[in-house]
């Protein structure tokens, strides 16, 4: 199984009035009419989906696969009919390929035309992902995951671990795309589909029908929607089981980034969390005034790079849905510039750009040594953790993590940074400390002019509070908390020689330090953060610790991995990442080097 993903092209489509066409494949994506029947028709009834939906515990989850999420319109209409038709406590998951996704623009203009839908597709729009290749994550209110795999469906599903409980197949037409009806796919579905699965699409062609059978499904031939006289309805022999979700009570040690997100996304799952931290939220290496949100652009597409440009574009979506910065004193998402002073970074952004292996709606080059990260932007992380914390059913506690047992709880998380090491069983994991300093520069009345966090060796932001951070040093050696002179001064040095017309800006040898603070980041010997169970201390401990300096954007995917992990979400819908990387970030990697 190969550890990479390709560059993903996005759909290039005319429209044929309310149509829009796939120039690649000369194919609509539904028919002339009415598009929302006919998803109605094809697919919700074909899979019965409404009666299965009100037949499921409360406590239950149901699975849908779809090949080609296209406009998106089969998972809206879904969604709506999940949430008008299932019991409360139920949840659905939704996984959907497509190796072309639909621009921005062309998505917007085409889920305009179901004002039935409009909620629904206006929390799509809001988390809408750009085209970087895996997963991506769309949460369609609390008990409803939309999970987008941007890639080919082959590949993807044959790798997966989900278990479906309907599929909709809704490539384009054989005849115009047969590579998303091979039976090398069918195979697949059928292997990730669970007894009593069905299935349903348009198509009503021969070596459709021939493949599903061969794959070991029954299918049928029923009457078409609209000028199509047949399509296809199929089942995975054997008795449909409805299945239970795991739900309880969890217990997170740390009130930083990994420890907020991960509270925050088990409470929106339904779990009750207890957050501890004897010193209180934001404390620690998660407490600074300001804090940037990016990612360094690498065209080469493995688990490590395509981590950090997936988490990136995850960050993104949870900003987005929770309305956060929501006041200029919290940040601002609008842009960040890169300055790409070593050869090494510049070129790895220009081939990255190159191959669009980042996405043009991510990733602009302004110039030879310049390029933009599009709605990335800063943010004060103390307001972004008490805003994630803010959930009925988060409860703070400022008491400390002593033991491993699990008392009460159906979950512990660790995420108190280099704290687990404190544990004997975790003492030999190979984290480090590395000591920054940040440094706050008084605002004066031209500096309004930055309006954008900038980052190059170091970083400057936009003033929060009436102060701009400029950071950070990054010492290996001192580990003394005190903040001392000779830092700020290595920090403003450094502004001053990478980027003089905003050292100017900020007042240059008039500028003014009014602030400074230390903390020491956690990091690992491969710069992946530590996430995911740990089988050895038992079944209910996991770790999220090792985020090093980018927290911000790093901690909210791995938030929805851990909930997946702990959800048992990984072992029945589409989970947060793909297995390599998943692989990747297991604590795993280091301890079974030291038990």
């Amino acid at each position: 199984m190969r550890d990479f993903f390709d560059p993903i092209e996005p759909a290039q489509v005319n429209w044929n009035g309310p149509v829009p066409y796939a120039v690649a494949f000369g194919d609509g994506y539904f028919g002339h009419g009415d598009g929302l029947a006919e998803s109605q028709t094809v697919f919700i009834e074909g899979n019965r989906l409404m009666e299965r939906f009100a037949a499921l515990p409360n406590d239950g989850v149901f699975v849908i696969g779809e090949t080609g999420f296209g406009t998106g319109l089969n998972a809206l209409l879904a969604a709506e009919r999940f949430a008008t038709h299932a019991p409360k406590g139920a949840r659905l998951e939704i996984v959907s390929v497509d190796l072309h996704p639909l621009k921005r623009d062309d998505l917007a203009r085409a889920v305009a035309q179901w004002p039935a839908l409009q909620s629904w597709s206006d929390s799509l729009m809001a988390q809408y992902p750009a085209p970087g290749p895996g997963h991506h994550r769309v949460a369609l209110g609390d008990r409803i995951l939309l999970t987008l795999v941007w890639g080919d469906a082959t590949a993807l599903f044959q790798q997966s671990n989900a278990l479906v409980d309907a599929w909709f197949l809704d490539g384009f037409a054989p005849a115009k795309n047969p590579t998303m009806w091979t039976s090398a796919l069918f195979k697949a579905l059928k292997d990730r589909s669970v007894p009593g699965a069905t299935l349903a699409t348009f198509s009503a062609a021969g070596e459709v029908r021939r493949g599903l059978a061969d794959a070991g499904f029954i299918v049928k031939r029923c009457s078409g929607f609209g000028d199509k006289k047949h399509r296809i309805e199929g089942i995975n022999p054997g008795t449909h089981t409805p299945r239970r979700q795991r739900g309880g009570h969890a217990v997170v040690a740390g009130a930083g980034l990994a420890g907020a997100t991960t509270a925050r996304a088990l409470a929106q799952r339904g779990w009750t969390v207890s957050v501890c931290d004897p010193n209180g939220p934001a404390s620690g290496g998660s407490g600074n005034l300001a804090g940037v949100v990016y990612a360094t652009p690498s065209p080469h597409l493995q688990s490590q790079n395509r981590f950090y440009l997936n988490a990136l574009i995850r960050a993104l979506a949870w900003f987005r849905r929770l309305g956060f910065p929501d006041d200029p004193d919290h940040g601002q998402l609008n842009d960040v510039m890169l300055h790409l002073k070593q050869d090494r970074r510049r070129k790895n952004a220009h081939q990255a750009h190159a191959t669009g292996a980042w996405p043009e709606a991510l990733l602009a080059l302004i110039d030879d040594q310049t390029a933009c990260l599009k709605g990335a932007g800063y943010i004060h992380p103390k307001a972004w953790i008490e805003r994630l914390l803010d959930h009925p059913q988060i409860a703070y506690q400022a008491t400390a993590i002593t033991s491993l047992e699990a008392g009460d709880s159906d979950a512990l998380i660790l995420a108190n940074a280099h704290g687990v090491t404190a544990y004997p069983a975790l003492a030999d994991l190979p984290l480090r400390t590395i000591r920054g300093q940040v440094t706050e520069i008084e605002a004066g009345p031209e500096h309004d002019r930055l309006t954008r966090a900038h980052c190059h060796l170091g970083y400057v932001t936009p003033a929060l509070a009436g102060r701009h951070c400029v950071g950070a040093t990054y010492d290996l050696h001192n580990q003394h908390v005190t903040s001392v002179a000779a830092d700020d001064q290595h920090n403003i040095e450094q502004l001053k020689v990478h980027l003089p017309d905003i050292w100017q800006t900020l007042g240059g040898e008039s500028m003014r330090v009014v602030g400074h603070r230390s903390a020491f980041r956690c990091t690992t010997p491969d710069r992946l953060p530590l996430v995911g169970p740990v089988p050895a201390l038992g079944e209910h401990v996991y770790l999220n610790v090792g985020h090093g300096s980018r927290g911000i954007t790093h901690t909210p995917m791995c938030a929805d991995l851990l909930a997946d992990h702990i959800g048992e979400s990984i072992h029945l819908g589409g989970a947060a990442m793909d297995p390599q990387m998943i692989k990747a970030l297991s604590p795993m990697r280091y301890l079974d080097r030291v038990a």
